[in-house]
């Protein structure tokens, strides 16, 4: 069985180690040697990242740029290379078992074996791994449709392995499958009480990767930080 406190200080050096480099500009491609801004919430592999307060997402959702969807045309989810190896034979998958999951035991390939995890989508309970997907927060499919469309693919590999930011979660199989690729006008967790930190964390990577949001997405996404506040 993987020793949890060796777990813990592997995923932070493999984390820290996979910096992100973030685009430039919308509808253009940030070179090879930008970095995530100083300001970038710091890594926190262990446990799962915490989305900046709502006062200051509110001021990024006011910076977002308003623009309609880019065209689906030659997307493609093996452009988005995920699920890639962080460290030994652990790959981001395994990674986010162990870090979302409550007493996670892992084999010697690092899959979980036992372990319990709450879906915070919609409030169910798992103990087993199988019936657990990894949700991007933000899909690929509408980052493609916000920009990311122009990005290489080590930058959309970046985005698709996320460990530094709230990115991605452990979810059940069934919520994020009703999810699909659907923005915050479209769908949101049926668990009303995890709207302020869905929307944080929507805000917060949709700025970090300086991605486009619709007219409909940005207003929801206000109506849903409103929840913040109650």
């Amino acid at each position: 069985m993987v020793n949890k406190s060796w777990w813990r200080t592997a995923v932070t050096v493999a984390a820290a180690a996979t910096a992100l480099l973030v685009p430039a500009a919308t509808g253009t491609a940030a070179p090879a040697t930008t970095h995530l801004p100083s300001t970038a919430p710091p890594v926190r592999a262990a446990t799962l990242p915490e989305p900046p307060p709502v006062g200051v997402v509110r001021t990024e959702l006011a910076g977002l740029h308003v623009a309609p969807p880019h065209s689906m045309q030659g997307y493609s989810r093996a452009k988005f290379p995920h699920w890639i190896k962080q460290y030994g034979e652990c790959d981001t998958r395994e990674v986010v078992l162990a870090r979302d999951g409550q007493d996670v035991k892992q084999d010697e390939m690092c899959r979980a074996i036992s372990g319990t995890w709450y879906s915070e989508y919609d409030g169910e309970t798992f103990t087993n791994s199988g019936q657990l997907d990894i949700d991007h927060v933000v899909p690929l499919a509408n980052g493609w449709r916000s920009g990311a469309d122009t990005w290489t693919t080590p930058q959309r590999r970046k985005f698709a392995n996320d460990l530094v930011h709230a990115q991605l979660i452990a979810v059940s199989a069934r919520s994020n499958r009703q999810k699909g690729d659907q923005s915050p006008d479209q769908w949101a967790p049926s668990r009303h009480a995890y709207w302020c930190t869905y929307s944080r964390a929507w805000v917060d990577i949709k700025h970090l990767y300086r991605l486009n949001v619709t007219e409909p997405e940005k207003a929801k996404l206000s109506e849903m930080l409103d929840t913040c506040e109650q």
